[in-house]
């Protein structure tokens, strides 16, 4: 399988369609979910050093402990059921670490579901963590229903699907995909905006876009927290990943938009190049996502740069007190990669966690964390 392949079925694609264009979020789904040809379905790696890109779930299995540490401090406190939910695992390597860690601090037995439609994906989660009980695996949300627990994600909804639009003279366009004639390559197009649907979005969240200035659109993502909302019963909802708060948005620097493509650990900002063969992603709209929860029966808690969550929840008391001199010793390892996650210039302050619950009736603010329990 490659590239070519990918763009070779997109260009059929575009052809068949009637004036010859699709919008984004066809192109996407396309590039990234096609069960054969689509990039997360691809059977190569994708997370890691041989992969395109590293997430922070991944980057040590601290992140994993930590969140089992404190989950399993909220089933004590309000009764919750030792149970989580994973979507989009990927690799399976959180799923593993919070397994680990939920035996330290928790003589619960813990329920694990990941649900993945990659079969690459899911077929790493089921070699990795076959030696562990209680952990079911299924392909769509659809399967899952009155789930009750801990829900959680990372890095999902910057993968999904979105429609771009551009202020192009005065005149909201939407950016289209075609096929250039001479060239025989992918290429944007920009059409009047017509779809009802995008054009409630913006008035929605209030955005006028400013002379130029291109944004992502992601329905997607509102009928992900539709799909998510309607399987869960009483739980914690947790969301990590990268975004702006609407006001961001609107900054300067954000004229462009954030459409981008990863590959072998680079970024591509023509996102129209090899199909198939890069990851593509764009910045999650947090007020939106979660005003669109609100919406759906989840109640907001709290939303903190990745780096303050893990100071809420408890990570500094991780650190080993005794010091090492090994720099290669486990001790000395895990307490590097807990200072990478909350030190400035790290990895974290680049992601947000946004928490939610749905039927507990709880207050604003982070459950369990220290200012919590003060």
């Amino acid at each position: 399988m490659t590239g070519d392949t990918m763009e070779a079925f997109i260009r059929k694609m575009i052809k068949k369609r009637h004036g010859g264009l699709i919008n984004y979020a066809e192109y996407m789904e396309q590039a990234l979910y096609h069960p054969e040809y689509g990039y997360y379905m691809a059977e190569k790696a994708k997370i890691g050093r041989d992969g395109d890109y590293i997430t922070t779930s991944n980057f040590s299995d601290i992140y994993g402990n930590i969140m089992a540490k404190w989950y399993a401090g909220l089933c004590s406190e309000l009764g919750i059921p030792a149970a989580v939910c994973e979507l989009g695992g990927g690799n399976g390597r959180f799923a593993k670490a919070f397994l680990d860690g939920w035996k330290k601090y928790s003589e619960n037995t813990l329920t694990y579901i990941l649900v993945e439609a990659s079969p690459y994906h899911q077929n790493l989660q089921r070699s990795l963590l076959d030696a562990y009980h209680h952990v079911s695996f299924f392909d769509s949300m659809s399967d899952i229903q009155k789930f009750s627990g801990l829900f959680f994600s990372n890095e999902l909804f910057d993968a999904l699907p979105v429609r771009v639009v551009k202020n192009e003279g005065g005149s909201l366009m939407e950016v289209m995909v075609g096929v250039n004639g001479e060239k025989r390559i992918l290429e944007e197009v920009l059409v009047p905006l017509c779809d009802d649907e995008v054009k409630s979005f913006l008035m929605k969240e209030g955005y006028e876009l400013a002379e130029g200035q291109r944004m992502e659109i992601p329905l997607a993502m509102l009928r992900m927290t539709e799909s998510i909302s309607h399987a869960l019963a009483a739980s914690i909802i947790v969301t990590a990943d990268y975004g702006y708060r609407k006001a961001d948005w609107m900054e300067p620097e954000r004229m462009d938009g954030s459409l981008r493509g990863y590959e072998n650990h680079s970024m591509v900002r023509n996102v129209l190049r090899h199909p198939g063969d890069m990851d593509i992603t764009s910045h999650v709209h947090f007020d939106a996502l979660i005003s669109k929860g609100e919406e759906c029966g989840m109640h907001f808690l709290e939303i903190l740069p990745q780096d303050r969550f893990f100071l809420e929840i408890g990570i500094l008391d991780e650190l080993a007190e005794c010091y090492d001199p090994n720099p290669f010793s486990e001790t000395s390892r895990r307490n590097r990669a807990i200072r990478s996650l909350v030190m400035p210039g790290g990895i974290s302050p680049y992601f947000h966690v946004i928490v939610q619950e749905k039927g507990l009736g709880l207050s604003n603010g982070l459950p369990g964390s220290k200012k919590a329990m003060e």
